[in-house]
């Protein structure tokens, strides 16, 4: 019976010494895995290294790998640095680069933004905008060619001569448009807004200072309505005035 007593207590102590050198190899692997691991991280890191910086991060976090000469050091930001994008995933999110030519972007093959001398088209970035379209240097993107655009020419105005509608027979009219739609770099240029040309009228006699018809510039009026307005002026001004 004491022998029996005996021999179990010796299988139990040797079972002890066992789960110890186990848990004791498990804690060197762990060390070699991640030497100098803190618990007292800062800046959103959950388990960081005094040399390699953060190792993960905190929930919804990114982590990115920043060099700081011939080190990297391991951040926790949140969101992407200019030059990476983010990908999320179940264990971590982690900070990808952009293309070369990409200064920002939605996925490597998605730009939103190219670095100089290269311009934007459908989130790839060109040195040489596709056929059809021209190279805006001021967004740095391929955009559609414009081409001017003008509205309908205006009425003739009354036909005039050194600013006046009387004492002559042989002026000139004018018309005048605007323009709707300025071209782009590459666009067709732009019409003339204004043509005159030459008209005549039959010759009247200009009245005097304050009861003449020197009609405005800015009036649209046509030749025969300008004749005949000044017809029935000139009809009134002829009716004798009663003696009083």
């Amino acid at each position: 019976m004491q022998l029996r007593l005996i021999s179990w207590f010796f299988i139990t102590l040797n079972f002890m010494e066992y789960i110890g050198s186990q848990h004791a190899s498990r804690v060197r692997r762990q060390g070699r895995m991640h030497p100098n691991v803190s618990q007292g991280c800062q800046g959103g890191c959950a388990t960081c290294s005094d040399y390699n910086g953060c190792l993960s991060c905190k929930p919804r976090l990114f982590f990115v790998l920043e060099r700081i000469g011939m080190k990297q050091i391991g951040v926790c930001l949140s969101s992407c640095p200019s030059g990476y994008y983010g990908t999320r995933y179940p264990d971590i999110n982690k900070c990808a680069k952009c293309k070369a030519d990409c200064d920002t972007c939605f996925t490597r093959n998605f730009c939103t933004k190219c670095k100089s001398a290269f311009y934007l088209y459908s989130g790839k970035c060109l040195e040489k905008c596709p056929e059809g379209l021209e190279a805006n240097n001021h967004t740095m993107e391929c955009t559609s060619i414009v081409h001017c655009e003008a509205s309908e020419w205006s009425p003739w105005s009354p036909c005039t001569k050194k600013g006046k509608t009387c004492g002559f027979k042989r002026g000139n009219e004018v018309r005048v448009r605007e323009i709707v739609q300025h071209p782009s770099a590459r666009g067709n240029p732009c019409p003339p807004t204004s043509e005159s040309r030459k008209c005549i009228v039959q010759r009247k006699r200009c009245q005097k200072e304050g009861k003449g018809l020197n009609y405005p510039k800015e009036w649209k009026i046509s030749n025969y309505q300008s004749h005949h307005i000044s017809q029935k002026h000139a009809d009134f001004n002829e009716v004798p005035v009663e003696s009083r």
